[in-house]
Protein backbone atom coordinates (compact mmCIF):
# COMPACT_ATOMS: atom_id res chain seq x y z
CA UNK A 1 0.00 0.00 0.00
CA UNK A 2 1.33 3.45 -0.90
CA UNK A 3 2.13 5.96 1.84
CA UNK A 4 -0.62 8.31 0.58
CA UNK A 5 -3.30 5.60 0.75
CA UNK A 6 -2.09 4.63 4.21
CA UNK A 7 -2.39 8.24 5.37
CA UNK A 8 -5.93 8.58 4.00
CA UNK A 9 -7.10 5.27 5.49
CA UNK A 10 -5.57 6.10 8.90
CA UNK A 11 -7.25 9.51 8.88
CA UNK A 12 -10.64 7.99 8.02
CA UNK A 13 -10.27 5.33 10.75
CA UNK A 14 -9.29 8.05 13.23
CA UNK A 15 -12.39 10.13 12.46
CA UNK A 16 -14.68 7.09 12.62
CA UNK A 17 -13.14 6.05 15.94
CA UNK A 18 -13.78 9.49 17.44
CA UNK A 19 -17.40 9.36 16.24
CA UNK A 20 -18.04 5.79 17.43
CA UNK A 21 -16.73 6.42 20.95
CA UNK A 22 -18.43 9.81 21.12
CA UNK A 23 -21.83 8.40 20.18
CA UNK A 24 -21.72 5.20 22.26
CA UNK A 25 -21.10 4.18 25.88
CA UNK A 26 -18.23 1.81 25.10
CA UNK A 27 -15.79 3.82 27.21
CA UNK A 28 -18.02 3.73 30.29
CA UNK A 29 -18.97 0.07 29.90
CA UNK A 30 -15.29 -0.87 30.01
CA UNK A 31 -14.16 1.72 32.55
CA UNK A 32 -16.83 0.61 35.04
CA UNK A 33 -14.84 -2.61 35.43
CA UNK A 34 -11.85 -0.68 36.74
CA UNK A 35 -13.72 1.34 39.37
CA UNK A 36 -14.96 0.10 42.76
CA UNK A 37 -18.20 1.96 43.46
CA UNK A 38 -18.32 0.74 47.06
CA UNK A 39 -14.89 2.10 48.00
CA UNK A 40 -14.87 4.91 45.42
CA UNK A 41 -11.44 3.84 44.24
CA UNK A 42 -9.73 2.44 41.17
CA UNK A 43 -8.61 -1.19 41.14
CA UNK A 44 -4.99 -0.07 40.87
CA UNK A 45 -3.57 2.64 43.11
CA UNK A 46 -1.54 5.18 41.12
CA UNK A 47 1.25 5.18 43.72
CA UNK A 48 1.47 1.38 44.02
CA UNK A 49 4.91 -0.02 43.24
CA UNK A 50 6.47 -1.55 41.24
CA UNK A 51 3.69 -0.74 38.76
CA UNK A 52 4.23 3.03 38.87
CA UNK A 53 7.95 2.64 38.20
CA UNK A 54 7.54 0.03 35.45
CA UNK A 55 4.63 1.55 33.54
CA UNK A 56 5.13 5.25 34.27
CA UNK A 57 8.45 6.62 35.54
CA UNK A 58 10.69 3.81 34.33
CA UNK A 59 9.28 3.40 30.83
CA UNK A 60 9.39 7.17 30.23
CA UNK A 61 13.11 7.23 31.05
CA UNK A 62 13.77 4.24 28.78
CA UNK A 63 11.95 5.90 25.87
CA UNK A 64 13.94 9.12 26.35
CA UNK A 65 17.18 7.12 26.37
CA UNK A 66 16.16 5.30 23.18
CA UNK A 67 15.39 8.58 21.40
CA UNK A 68 18.64 10.14 22.61
CA UNK A 69 20.62 7.11 21.46
CA UNK A 70 19.24 7.45 17.94
CA UNK A 71 19.87 11.20 17.95
CA UNK A 72 23.46 10.76 19.15
CA UNK A 73 24.13 8.11 16.52
CA UNK A 74 22.77 10.43 13.84
CA UNK A 75 24.86 13.42 14.95
CA UNK A 76 28.15 11.90 16.06
CA UNK A 77 28.34 8.66 14.08
CA UNK A 78 26.73 9.76 10.80
CA UNK A 79 29.78 8.61 8.77
CA UNK A 80 29.51 5.07 10.10
CA UNK A 81 28.43 2.75 7.23
CA UNK A 82 25.61 1.23 9.29
CA UNK A 83 24.27 4.64 10.33
CA UNK A 84 24.51 5.88 6.74
CA UNK A 85 22.58 2.85 5.54
CA UNK A 86 19.79 3.45 8.07
CA UNK A 87 19.98 7.24 8.11
CA UNK A 88 16.51 7.92 6.68
CA UNK A 89 14.86 5.50 9.10
CA UNK A 90 16.74 6.95 12.07
CA UNK A 91 15.59 10.45 11.13
CA UNK A 92 11.98 9.21 11.06
CA UNK A 93 12.38 7.61 14.51
CA UNK A 94 13.97 10.74 16.04
CA UNK A 95 11.37 13.11 14.58
CA UNK A 96 8.53 10.78 15.63
CA UNK A 97 9.83 10.54 19.19
CA UNK A 98 9.63 14.34 19.37
CA UNK A 99 6.59 15.25 17.28
CA UNK A 100 4.18 12.52 18.40
CA UNK A 101 4.28 13.44 22.13
CA UNK A 102 4.34 17.18 21.30
CA UNK A 103 1.29 16.91 19.04
CA UNK A 104 -0.68 14.79 21.49
CA UNK A 105 0.32 17.09 24.34
CA UNK A 106 -0.88 20.12 22.38
CA UNK A 107 -4.20 18.45 21.62
CA UNK A 108 -4.66 17.57 25.31
CA UNK A 109 -4.48 21.26 26.19
CA UNK A 110 -6.84 22.25 23.38
CA UNK A 111 -9.59 19.67 24.00
CA UNK A 112 -9.91 20.34 27.76
CA UNK A 113 -11.62 16.99 28.34
CA UNK A 114 -11.70 15.29 31.77
CA UNK A 115 -10.09 12.05 32.86
CA UNK A 116 -12.38 9.28 34.12
CA UNK A 117 -11.30 10.13 37.69
CA UNK A 118 -12.51 13.72 37.14
CA UNK A 119 -15.98 12.76 35.91
CA UNK A 120 -19.14 12.66 38.00
CA UNK A 121 -19.59 8.97 37.15
CA UNK A 122 -16.42 8.16 39.07
CA UNK A 123 -16.53 10.55 42.00
CA UNK A 124 -15.32 13.68 40.22
CA UNK A 125 -17.09 16.95 39.44
CA UNK A 126 -16.82 17.16 35.63
CA UNK A 127 -19.76 16.25 33.40
CA UNK A 128 -19.14 13.79 30.59
CA UNK A 129 -18.68 15.46 27.19
CA UNK A 130 -17.54 14.46 23.72
CA UNK A 131 -14.63 16.13 21.96
CA UNK A 132 -17.02 18.27 19.88
CA UNK A 133 -19.12 19.44 22.84
CA UNK A 134 -18.66 22.33 25.26
CA UNK A 135 -19.28 22.11 28.98
CA UNK A 136 -22.81 23.06 30.09
CA UNK A 137 -23.19 26.75 30.95
CA UNK A 138 -24.21 25.72 34.46
CA UNK A 139 -20.84 24.04 35.00
CA UNK A 140 -18.25 26.44 36.36
CA UNK A 141 -14.63 25.62 37.18
CA UNK A 142 -11.39 27.55 37.30
CA UNK A 143 -9.31 24.47 36.59
CA UNK A 144 -8.48 23.19 33.12
CA UNK A 145 -8.24 19.44 32.67
CA UNK A 146 -6.08 17.88 29.96
CA UNK A 147 -6.88 14.20 29.51
CA UNK A 148 -7.68 13.66 25.84
CA UNK A 149 -5.97 12.05 24.03
CA UNK A 150 -3.59 9.89 26.09
CA UNK A 151 -0.27 11.70 26.44
CA UNK A 152 1.65 9.08 28.41
CA UNK A 153 1.14 6.31 25.85
CA UNK A 154 2.14 8.60 22.97
CA UNK A 155 5.82 7.97 23.67
CA UNK A 156 5.30 4.24 23.35
CA UNK A 157 3.26 4.51 20.16
CA UNK A 158 5.91 6.80 18.66
CA UNK A 159 7.99 3.61 18.43
CA UNK A 160 5.75 2.59 15.52
CA UNK A 161 8.26 4.64 13.53
CA UNK A 162 10.67 1.71 13.90
CA UNK A 163 8.65 0.10 11.10
CA UNK A 164 10.44 2.46 8.69
CA UNK A 165 13.85 1.85 10.22
CA UNK A 166 14.12 -1.84 9.48
CA UNK A 167 14.34 -3.27 5.98
CA UNK A 168 13.36 -6.91 6.48
CA UNK A 169 9.68 -7.77 6.75
CA UNK A 170 10.23 -9.91 9.86
CA UNK A 171 11.99 -7.07 11.67
CA UNK A 172 9.28 -4.60 10.64
CA UNK A 173 6.61 -6.88 12.12
CA UNK A 174 8.59 -7.32 15.34
CA UNK A 175 9.03 -3.54 15.58
CA UNK A 176 5.28 -2.93 15.28
CA UNK A 177 4.45 -5.68 17.79
CA UNK A 178 7.01 -4.24 20.22
CA UNK A 179 5.73 -0.68 19.81
CA UNK A 180 2.11 -1.74 20.32
CA UNK A 181 3.08 -3.76 23.39
CA UNK A 182 4.88 -0.80 24.96
CA UNK A 183 2.17 1.71 24.01
CA UNK A 184 -0.70 -0.43 25.24
CA UNK A 185 1.10 -1.36 28.46
CA UNK A 186 1.40 2.33 29.22
CA UNK A 187 -2.15 3.04 28.11
CA UNK A 188 -3.75 0.21 30.08
CA UNK A 189 -1.89 1.25 33.22
CA UNK A 190 -3.38 4.73 32.93
CA UNK A 191 -6.83 3.24 32.41
CA UNK A 192 -6.52 1.09 35.53
CA UNK A 193 -5.67 4.13 37.69
CA UNK A 194 -8.51 6.20 36.23
CA UNK A 195 -6.49 8.59 34.06
CA UNK A 196 -7.81 7.57 30.65
CA UNK A 197 -10.66 5.89 28.81
CA UNK A 198 -10.08 3.24 26.15
CA UNK A 199 -10.85 5.75 23.40
CA UNK A 200 -8.09 8.06 24.62
CA UNK A 201 -5.48 5.37 24.04
CA UNK A 202 -6.86 4.11 20.73
CA UNK A 203 -7.00 7.64 19.34
CA UNK A 204 -3.44 8.31 20.51
CA UNK A 205 -2.30 5.14 18.74
CA UNK A 206 -3.98 6.20 15.48
CA UNK A 207 -2.68 9.75 15.79
CA UNK A 208 0.84 8.45 16.39
CA UNK A 209 0.69 6.25 13.28
CA UNK A 210 -0.71 9.14 11.21
CA UNK A 211 2.10 11.45 12.35
CA UNK A 212 4.71 8.75 11.67
CA UNK A 213 3.32 8.30 8.16
CA UNK A 214 3.44 12.04 7.49
CA UNK A 215 7.02 12.20 8.75
CA UNK A 216 8.01 9.22 6.60
CA UNK A 217 6.44 10.87 3.54
CA UNK A 218 8.23 14.16 4.24
CA UNK A 219 11.62 12.52 4.85
CA UNK A 220 11.31 10.31 1.77
CA UNK A 221 10.42 13.29 -0.40
CA UNK A 222 13.32 15.33 0.98
CA UNK A 223 15.86 12.51 0.38
CA UNK A 224 14.81 11.65 -3.16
Amino acid sequence: MSINKNIIITLIVLILTILIFGLTDIDFILQDNFYEQNTKSWILDRDLQPYKFIFYDGIKKVLILVALSFLISLVFFRKNPIIKNYKKGIIVVVLSSILVPLTVGGLKKATNMPCPKNEINYGGVYPSITVWESYPKTFKTCNKTCCFPAGHASGGFALLSLFFLFKRRRNKILAVVGALTVGWSMGLYKMLIGDHFLSHTIITMLLAWLIVLLIQKSVSTHHQ
